[in-house]
């Protein structure tokens, strides 16, 4: 609270400097020789409000909750909005491999233009870290970045989610919600497993990125926005748009540029930098100091990873938390990285019996519990229930 009149200069002049030095906070000016001209000239200088003396206590208190209100309405919009905004996680996305620089060119040269992007690859490869350099890099990396993780939410959830509602649009709207293509206007919305969305959202999904507008649940006034889209998923587009669940006017629409993240078996490369880098973060996290042997390295290279980048750094995890000797042998790795997939043949696998093997092993871990399973694998209850059917687990 600042007096207008100062024995040592002007109550205007310290607002001023009051805002330069303490942006957030509330300045309120208390006078007793007030005017129209003084008071604009306060709100100008950066004052929340503008009181005469005498002041009435009542008045002054209830002056005091707003500005305070203001004040955390505004501390409250400030972490949504860095919550949204995605930093450039390049540091974190580390490999060694010639398909990893592809893959890093790509993203650059992507990031540069402001086309819609598909991300296909599989579970674990980390399509939502590329996803997030490619908006850090981008002309909108200071505007927000909407993740959507469309197969976690039922269809008429998703569709609130994305374009929200209006008040008394059905039982239990009693206020207007803003949907997430509006939170990301100006930015990025990502829609991870794009290949679980239903028909019916597929349609309003095309219908924004070829005009730019939708239109609220309830609604009838067009919602303009500029937003980016990028999106991904695991599951074979081709094939179901053969079966005709998913549309390929939106397929189209949305595939501009496709980047393909090739599966870590492919890119033996990457393990042992990526060992390098989850052991350094994990040791520091938990205060050890371990490292592999060389022996436990050449096995970890063979091993195949049907979970990808997310399944070795839960089992660089396990490890750290669980070995007691500084030295990691091949020993101490879990049983099924030692030996490596069991096949009646002549040891080769296809992908989806080394997906079921590792489904089978995270439920047997986690003694069934299907929503523990899924979030240690990575993926949404429903799609974990649905490879559960497809593998007769």
């Amino acid at each position: 609270m600042v007096d207008l009149q100062l024995g040592d200069g002007s109550g205007l002049d310290l607002v001023a400097e009051i805002r330069v030095a303490h942006p957030r906070a509330e300045v309120i000016v208390l006078t007793g020789h007030g005017t129209i001209d003084t008071a604009i000239e306060a709100i100008r200088a950066g004052a929340y409000d503008y009181l005469r003396k005498p002041c009435p206590l009542e008045e002054l208190d209830v002056t005091l909750q707003k500005a305070l209100e203001r004040q955390r309405l505004m501390e409250r919009n400030t972490i949504l909005k860095e919550g949204y905004i995605a930093s450039d996680r390049g540091p974190s996305f580390v490999g060694a491999s010639e398909a990893y620089q592809q893959l890093c060119q790509m993203i650059d040269r992507v990031a540069a233009s402001d086309a819609a992007a598909l991300v296909l690859g599989e579970t674990g490869v980390g399509k939502d870290v590329v996803a997030r350099l490619i908006h850090a890099r981008s002309g909108r990396a200071a505007q927000p970045m909407v993740v959507v993780e469309c197969a976690a939410l039922q269809e008429d959830l998703l569709q609130n989610e994305l374009f929200g509602h209006e008040k008394g649009a059905y039982t239990g709207a009693a206020q207007l919600k803003h949907g997430l293509f509006e939170v990301a206007n100006g930015g990025t919305i990502f829609l991870d497993e794009i290949g679980d969305v239903s028909l019916a959202t597929q349609v309003k999904l095309l219908r924004v990125l070829e005009t730019g507008t939708f239109r609220r649940v309830g609604g009838t006034r067009e919602i303009n926005v500029d937003v980016r889209l990028i999106a991904a998923t695991n599951r074979d587009l081709q094939q179901l748009m053969e079966k005709e669940y998913f549309r390929r006017d939106l397929f189209y629409r949305m595939s501009t540029i496709r980047i393909e993240i090739p599966p870590l078996r492919q890119r033996p490369d990457d393990v042992e930098v990526l060992l390098t880098h989850f052991l350094e973060r994990l040791n520091k996290h938990h205060g050890r100091s371990r490292r592999f042997s060389k022996r436990a390295i050449t096995a970890l290279r063979r091993y195949p990873w049907p979970g990808n980048v997310r399944e070795l750094l839960h089992m660089v995890e396990q490890i750290v938390i669980l070995s007691d000797s500084e030295v990691i042998e091949l020993s101490d790795l879990p049983a099924a990285l030692r030996d490596g997939p069991v096949s009646a043949d002549s040891g080769l696998v296809t992908l989806a019996d080394l997906e079921a093997q590792h489904i089978a092993r995270v439920l047997t871990a986690v003694a069934g519990n299907r929503q523990t399973a899924a979030t240690v694998l990575g993926i949404s209850e429903r799609t974990l229930y649905r490879k559960i059917k497809e593998y007769d687990l």
